[in-house]
């Protein structure tokens, strides 16, 4: 039987991928049952103290038991930490000591959403691919720099360490990892009964592009408003460096560094953004958004769309647009 620890964390934490947690891991159990087959896991809340106060307040949670009482599991499953990160995880340190051992003793680890903030506070996922919620990317690779963000994922699974993306990504974690224990069969039969996608790979398709200018670089912002206001037009680096008289190489750094993309992926990701706005409110047919957002060529427009979104331009409009609209 595999012993799985949700941790219990102190101030404000997603209770939401607490429970949820819960109850989809012990259905596994009771699907089991039904079939007279021996339970798969043993599930415990695991915290820091005997009473946990969550939401400033408003909800207490009574963990089945302390990390000192926990000396081998098997699975470690940390949720979202909600409100200010670095807050959250010094009010948390002393669950770090013991997610090591655990982890030198063979533990898998799973984090939810944003508490792949947490785990990286470990120092567990340096080096590693990992992911969390979309709009929140950009702080984590500020933070924790030696991390490898994947942002377009929806979970990353390396060597017995996982993360999802945003929100109830983590539902498609709990399945794959449910796969993983105790077989597709499973898997498949959680996912029908909790209506989970189990076929969702990425979170591209949920992503709003708002460029990064929480940075200090101000001739580069402008380089960014520029794109975003004449994104339609023909910009080339070149025409960029020579219109903010920054050397071109120097230039480039500065973009990448300042943004966390080159000029030539900030340009596409603020034209896809535009063309996702129209295919969303619009009844223009997709040539038509196409060149309204400076491609002329089809298949390069699909490909970098694609690319981008996780999804075709039609695919996307079947999937968002506020109206029926023809294929066409």
């Amino acid at each position: 039987m595999k012993h799985i620890s949700i941790l219990i964390p102190r101030g404000q934490s997603s209770l939401v991928n607490i429970e949820g947690s819960l109850q989809i891991l012990s259905e596994v159990n009771v699907i089991r049952a039904g079939r007279g087959e021996a339970p798969l896991f043993n599930i415990q809340l695991v915290g820091l103290s005997p009473n946990t106060s969550q939401r400033n307040g408003r909800f207490t949670i009574n963990p089945d038991a302390l990390i000192s009482e926990v000396h081998q599991t098997d699975l470690i499953i940390i949720p979202s930490l909600q409100g200010d990160q670095q807050r959250a995880t010094d009010m948390n340190r002393e669950f770090i000591p013991w997610i090591l051992q655990q982890r030198q003793q063979g533990a898998e680890i799973a984090c939810l959403c944003i508490g792949a903030f947490f785990l990286a506070a470990t120092g567990l996922l340096n080096n590693r691919p990992c992911t969390t919620h979309w709009q929140l990317a950009g702080q984590f690779s500020d933070m924790y720099p030696d991390a490898k963000m994947v942002p377009s994922q929806l979970i990353t699974d390396e060597d017995g360490i996982y993360t999802s993306g945003g929100a109830f990504a983590y539902l498609n974690l709990l399945v794959y990892l449910i796969e993983k224990y105790a077989g597709r069969e499973m898997a498949i039969d959680i996912a029908k009964g909790f209506l989970i996608d189990i076929d969702r790979k990425s979170q591209s398709p949920f992503i709003i592009f708002e460029g990064q200018k929480a940075h200090d670089d101000a001739e580069i912002r402008m380089a960014q408003e520029f794109i975003e206001q004449n994104y339609p037009e023909k910009i080339t680096i070149d025409f960029l460096a020579n219109k903010f008289a920054i050397g071109r190489r120097n230039f480039e750094r500065r973009f990448q560094k300042s943004t966390n993309n080159t000029v030539n992926e900030y340009v596409q990701r603020v034209k896809v953004e535009a063309a996702k706005r129209r295919l969303e409110t619009t009844r223009k047919n997709i040539s038509e958004v196409m060149y309204e957002v400076g491609y002329t060529d089809t298949q390069s427009f699909r490909e970098v769309f694609k690319r981008l979104t996780g999804l075709t331009p039609i695919e996307y409009r079947n999937k968002y647009s506020e109206t029926t609209i023809p294929l066409s």
